[in-house]
């Protein structure tokens, strides 16, 4: 399965234009590649900022599908929307979110995403 994941409020913690906090989304990441998963970073960030969450992913262990693109959809269309199969993203409807300890925005619950992902079969 192709997953997209957003990266502020998703990855980490609100804190753009910087990189946020830790909230656990690698362990969880890094098992859905482990179970055959292929990974999109999904996010509006650009240039250098961009760069800076690629390097985040890189130096916790996160192989990249692609950032921002699938690069197999460009043989069937020129969307510029990335092809997902899943999205996880903070502004989803229904993504379990925490309140915030650190910033004023609520971010991904990265503990009832795994319960979640566990429950529906897409991880072991």
């Amino acid at each position: 399965m192709i997953i997209a994941i957003d990266f502020d409020g998703t990855c980490v913690t609100h804190e753009y234009p910087e990189i946020g906090q830790d909230i656990g989304a690698d362990t969880v990441i890094n098992a859905l590649v482990e179970a055959g998963h292929k990974i999109i970073l999904w996010t509006m960030r650009s240039g250098p900022f961009l760069e800076d969450a690629v390097k985040w992913c890189e130096h916790k262990g996160i192989p990249l599908f692609g950032v921002n693109t699938n690069p197999d959809q460009a043989s069937w269309t020129g969307s510029p929307k990335a092809y997902a199969q899943l999205y996880i993203d903070d502004a989803a409807l229904g993504i379990p979110l925490v309140k915030s300890m650190f910033t004023e925005r609520p971010y991904v619950d990265w503990e009832r995403v795994q319960e979640i992902l566990e429950k529906k079969g897409i991880l072991p």
